[in-house]
């Protein structure tokens, strides 16, 4: 056994995680948003209502899971909560659609929530709202120290472009392929708080830029801190926040069991005294801008050896990073299990694409995110329960 398998396995707890989906209201004709998620919202019975909420753009809605310790009671949950959601919207007359970005954009006048809150972003940040509504999916890993949270968060700075290739899934917007398997990350680095965090000396340290970054403006509360990975301003967690919409619930369960892996593994080096790999701010954002457009079909830099890589290269070099928690959380058989089908599938980005080449057809491209986003009655490969 070595001195990581050791540290692991001396851990006295499973870290938990819970996930945060968010979601397009779509025309099942035409594939456009329709700004109806309170309609929807009024069609959810309890007690799953009060874990969907709405979101920034009146077509927009989110889920919330409850905090889980093992991936087959947390794939259960985002299942139940897209099956009623999705029935919600169908009974509405629209759809729910996974997918980082909305086909035919969102140019016009921002169809904002009415909230204070929203009022107030709309009349402080203006122009950055038009092309927003982008939908991702949110980790929370429970890490209650923010000491130890901030250096978790330093330790992951060199996966999260991994993690983005991963799950892309917006390469159509504005009625054409961008050409990125991500837009959404390109429309949302729009934002002056947005992209990979930066390297924290302490928690003082993060305290003190997002005081800066509030002093300028640049946001105008905590929940605006958009680092593709920070401490929860409301919880007590760790919370990656850089992946598109995943299009399916085991996307989705497979990126939450990656990122609590590596969150584990790196709370491991944490309390072994080991420090975060260094890496350079500039490189980083280059790397994630490397992912996003690219995705899992082209390649991407790493940043550890520093040169350009196949795209699966890099993910094998992530999931060699995070399989010591996965082995001993038992979920293994089954993050790998999705890697596989990813591989030989292709990514949400690949199959938008693939659907839109036929015809070049958005409403071929909305029926595929609609089919996906719809959990199967069945799971498509079993997952099983945590074995600490």
């Amino acid at each position: 056994m070595n001195s990581l398998t050791a540290a692991l396995s001396s851990a006295d707890q499973v870290l938990t995680v819970g996930v945060e989906e968010e979601f397009l209201i779509v025309d099942p004709e035409t594939g456009a948003v329709a700004p109806v998620a309170d309609a929807v919202r009024r069609r959810i019975g309890a007690p799953l209502a009060d874990r969907v909420h709405p979101e920034l753009m009146r077509f927009q809605i989110e889920t919330n899971s409850l905090v889980h310790t093992d991936l087959e009671r947390l794939r259960h949950d985002l299942a139940e909560l897209r099956t009623a959601t999705a029935a919600a919207a169908e009974y509405a007359g629209v759809r729910l659609a996974a997918s980082g970005t909305a086909l035919l954009g969102n140019t016009g006048p921002p169809s904002l929530t009415p909230s204070p809150r929203y009022q107030r972003m709309q009349r402080q940040y203006d122009g950055i709202l038009r092309g927003q509504g982008v939908c991702g999916c949110h980790v929370h890993v429970g890490v209650p120290d923010r000491r130890e949270a901030v250096q978790v968060s330093n330790h992951l700075r060199p996966w999260l472009p991994v993690l983005q290739a991963l799950m892309s899934n917006s390469p159509i917007a504005d009625g054409t392929d961008t050409g990125h398997a991500s837009w959404r990350i390109v429309q949302w680095t729009r934002w002056p708080s947005a992209g990979p965090p930066p390297f924290f000396s302490s928690p003082e340290h993060y305290d003190a830029l997002v005081d800066a970054l509030y002093a300028t403006g640049a946001i105008m509360d905590r929940g605006m801190v958009y680092w593709y990975i920070r401490p929860s301003h409301h919880l007590p967690t760790l919370e990656f926040r850089g992946a598109d919409a995943c299009a399916t619930v085991d996307e989705a369960v497979a990126l939450a069991g990656l990122v609590r892996a590596l969150c584990t593994v790196a709370l491991a080096d944490v309390r072994r005294g080991l420090p975060a790999p260094a890496v350079d701010q500039t490189l980083l954002n280059v790397a994630y801008w490397r992912a996003a457009h690219d995705g899992l079909e082209g390649s991407g830099y790493d940043l550890l050896s520093g040169r350009r890589r196949p795209a699966w290269k890099l993910v094998g070099g992530l999931l060699q990073r995070a399989r010591p928690a996965l082995e001993l959380s038992g979920d293994l058989p089954f993050v790998t299990d999705v890697l596989n089908r990813l591989r030989s599938g292709g990514s949400g980005a690949a199959r938008q694409r693939a659907a839109y080449r036929r015809r070049h057809c958005l409403r071929d491209v909305a029926q595929l995110l609609v089919e996906q986003t719809r959990p199967l009655p069945q799971p498509a490969a079993p997952v099983r329960a945590s074995a600490r």
